[in-house]
C-alpha cells in the first residue's frame, strides 16, 4: 500500500473518532504541522505536560477544530486529540486484531468475506461527556482496490457498520 493511501485513511478514520464525539471532522491535511507548538493552547500544552509528562518528541497539529499531539508512547505511535480550549478529548492508537474479541471476528469473517484487516484502531476517550463510550475500537477491512469499510467495537457492544470509506 503506498504511504500517501496510507495516510488519506488514517485521515478519514480520525475524522470518523472525531465526528462520534460531535466534533466537525479533523482535516490532518487542512492542520499546520508544528514542532515548536506554535497555535496551540496553552491549556493544550499544559494538559499534555501534565498527563504526558516523558514524552519530548511531540509533533503538534492544529486545524479549524482540534489539536492534535502525535507521539511515540512506550512504543507505540499515539496521537493526543485537544478541543480548541484545550480540553483533552482522548488517544488514539493502532493496536493488533488480536485484541478483537472472537465473536466479533466471526461476524467480520461472515459477513465480509473476501475482505483483510487492514488496522485497528484504539480510541480511549478521556473528555468530560459522560455519554461517549469510553474505548471504541475501529476496524478497517479492505476488499482489493475496490472496497472499503470501517466497522466499531467497543467492549461489552456488538460489532457495528461505522463508514464505507470507498
Amino acid at each position: 500500500m503506498d504511504l500517501k493511501f496510507k495516510n488519506m485513511k488514517k485521515m478519514i478514520l480520525t475524522a470518523a473518532i472525531a465526528t462520534m464525539m460531535s466534533i466537525t471532522a479533523f482535516a490532518a491535511d487542512g492542520g499546520k504541522k508544528n514542532t515548536n507548538e506554535a497555535g496551540v493552547t496553552t491549556t493544550a500544552l499544559n494538559s499534555f505536560a501534565a498527563n504526558f509528562s516523558d514524552v519530548k518528541d511531540a509533533v503538534w497539529a492544529v486545524s479549524a477544530t482540534t489539536q492534535k499531539a502525535t507521539f511515540t508512547l512506550a512504543g507505540i505511535t499515539t496521537n493526543a486529540y485537544y478541543d480548541l480550549s484545550g480540553e483533552f478529548i482522548g488517544t488514539t492508537q493502532d493496536v493488533d486484531y488480536a485484541i478483537i474479541p472472537f465473536e466479533a471476528k466471526e461476524t467480520i469473517a461472515k459477513k465480509y468475506d473476501g475482505y483483510a484487516v487492514n488496522e485497528v484502531i484504539r480510541f480511549k476517550y478521556e473528555g468530560q461527556k459522560s455519554d461517549v463510550t469510553p474505548v471504541v475500537y475501529f476496524i478497517d477491512l479492505k476488499k482489493g482496490n475496490t472496497s472499503e469499510v470501517v466497522l466499531r467495537i467497543a467492549p461489552g457492544e456488538t460489532l457495528s457498520f461505522y463508514k464505507q470509506v470507498k
